[in-house]
């Protein structure tokens, strides 16, 4: 028969011994090797206790640490209804044990705030879900057993292992060679249903969501060459995809929402409640598998813009393109009003570096001290996306010499420059008519603000003897 009896400050070599609840209010209580307390209910160590565990403790209500929380032992949760772990900020567990055996949706052990576990992480029924922010971290040599559907870890599982050669499977759900990676610290994120946190989104397309779990990949070293790597999940995190049959590894840089696919498309393996899937990548970083119209088709790593001469030269790169089909180059006088000057077209489906670039000439014309450029890059159903924005300076000593229009076409406005200073500017409607008399400033640059309601077409500017087609739209 197990003994019940209030504890008030030191617990010591029990065996067997159980108890009602366990507030410690300052006391030093252990559990020495080989003990066992177990409580019915909640252990609340406030601030000033000390929980010492060499043992077991097994408890049915939550735990509340605000004290002092050294378990070098095992915790071992096994309530008939949800539980909470509070570990408090100087806490440390060895061993912590899953067994809560309540009914489907009251059985989950909710941890709210960071938490290591130095030995192992024992799931034997019930979920453990992590707040959001919190994470659940299994050290080098701590061990994960026994996820299976419906009894798994909720939010975020981080695994570290030392640096080492061949493949190695983390424990939950990643497997890659990190040969030559150095330490590897692998961050699982799954079963929140929450866009761009635990699964892949495509923003704007409709039915591009990827399963719900992403692992985030963090290497001492960068990968030399590709990395194999195969990812598992469960059926509880499918998010609604009906079929594996066509899957896709898709891959964003760390702390990015743009995905873009790498590796092969190909079949999941399908078993029971388990399904998997093999790939390589050259590259690292966020991974989660989807089907193979899920997210972004591009990774661009590079975009850079510089003056070349009176010219810009623009420049990218991509990583991996699907269904690429161009890229739209646009640019603007003022970083607000954009335009297309270009269109280069994309390699439609790769998995290997493209260099891309287009000339921009004579940037003068835009009367500017400095030119705004950006991509718009468009998938071959119409999805389009947009890159980061990139300038470049204007050398006035380097201007060539002549009329220019900026924008040409036009809608409401252009910008003439190299007229006369002070020169009389006049646009002539296609019959001769006067549209708009300005004057060019003291740079030779004049402001055509064109009348409401003017006709598309093709009209003249003409300062002195010179002349310029504004077309109109």
């Amino acid at each position: 028969m197990k003994k019940r009896l209030t504890l008030a400050l030191l617990l010591s070599a029990l065996t067997g011994w159980a108890q009602t609840g366990l507030t410690n209010d300052g006391a030093s209580i252990t559990v020495e090797t080989g003990a066992t307390l177990y409580v019915a209910g909640a252990v609340q160590n406030n601030a000033g206790g000390t929980l010492s565990n060499l043992g077991t403790v097994q408890l049915t209500g939550d735990l509340t640490n605000a004290g002092t929380l050294a378990s070098g032992g095992k915790l071992l949760f096994s309530g008939a209804a949800n539980q909470t772990l509070t570990p408090g900020p100087a806490a440390t567990v060895g061993t912590l044990v899953m067994a809560n055996t309540g009914a489907a949706g009251q059985r989950t052990l909710s941890l709210p705030t960071n938490l290591t576990v130095n030995s192992a992480l024992i799931l034997q029924s019930g979920l453990l879900r992590t707040a959001a922010g919190a994470t659940l971290t299994l050290p080098d040599g701590a061990t994960l057993s026994g996820e299976a559907p419906g009894q798994y870890v909720q939010g975020n599982l981080r695994i570290v292992r030392a640096a080492g050669a061949g493949v190695l499977d983390f424990g939950h759900g990643a497997a890659l060679d990190r040969t030559g990676l150095g330490a590897v610290a692998i961050t699982r994120t799954a079963g929140l249903l929450t866009t761009n946190v635990s699964r892949a989104d495509a923003p704007g397309t409709t039915g591009t969501q990827g399963i719900d779990r992403i692992w985030t990949v963090e290497t001492a070293t960068p990968p030399a060459g590709p990395v194999a790597v195969t990812l598992q999940w469960l059926a509880d995190d499918d998010n609604g995809i009906a079929s594996f049959t066509t899957t896709q590894a898709w891959r964003a840089l760390l702390g990015s929402a743009s995905w873009a696919a790498t590796g092969g498309a190909g079949p999941a393996s399908v078993s029971g409640g388990t399904r998997s899937f093999s790939f390589s990548t050259v590259a690292l970083g966020r991974l989660t598998l989807g089907g193979t119209s899920a997210p972004l088709p591009v990774t661009l790593v590079a975009f850079t813009a510089t003056a070349q001469g009176a010219d810009a030269l623009l420049r990218w790169t991509t990583a991996s393109e699907l269904h690429n089909d161009r890229f739209e180059v646009e640019a603007s006088a003022d970083g607000r009003a954009f335009r297309r000057i270009g269109t280069v077209a994309g390699a439609g489906g790769s998995q290997t570096d493209h260099d891309y670039q287009l000339v921009d000439p004579a940037i003068a014309r835009y009367g500017t001290n400095l030119v705004y450029y950006r991509l718009r890059q468009v998938d071959s159903d119409g999805t389009a996306a947009y890159s980061p924005v990139r300038t470049v300076s204007v050398d006035r000593a380097i201007q060539p010499a002549g009329l220019s229009l900026f924008p040409n076409p036009a809608r409401a406005a252009a910008t003439l420059t190299g007229a006369q200073p002070g020169a009389p500017v006049v646009v002539f409607d296609a019959v001769g008519c006067h549209v708009l008399n300005v004057k060019a400033d003291a740079d030779g640059r004049a402001s055509l603000v064109l009348p409401v309601g003017l006709s598309t077409g093709v009209y003249v500017v003409r300062t002195n003897t010179q002349a310029l087609r504004l077309t109109v739209e």
